[in-house]
């Protein structure tokens, strides 16, 4: 094999892997602002309410389920 298309290969490998972990974290940074705005309406204090863990695990839970039907719905088309 051509050692410059390996090497393109390893490289195109690499900024899809890097594209990837951009928008996992991009989506992570997107769920944790929206959700601690909606959950967290107290000052923050030295530990989370009972509440607002639930409301934090009930707004996570939504966003990943709703995060997974619309890939699936662009996968089906």
């Amino acid at each position: 094999m051509d050692p410059s298309l390996a090497n393109n290969q390893e490289l195109l490998q690499f900024l899809t892997q890097e594209k990837e972990r951009a928008m996992v974290n991009e989506a992570v940074a997107k769920l944790t602002s929206s959700c601690w705005d909606k959950c967290m309406t107290d000052k923050p204090g030295s530990k989370i309410s009972s509440s607002e863990s639930s409301c934090l695990t009930n707004c996570v839970g939504r966003y990943m389920d709703m995060s997974m039907l619309i890939m699936k719905r662009f996968q089906s088309q």
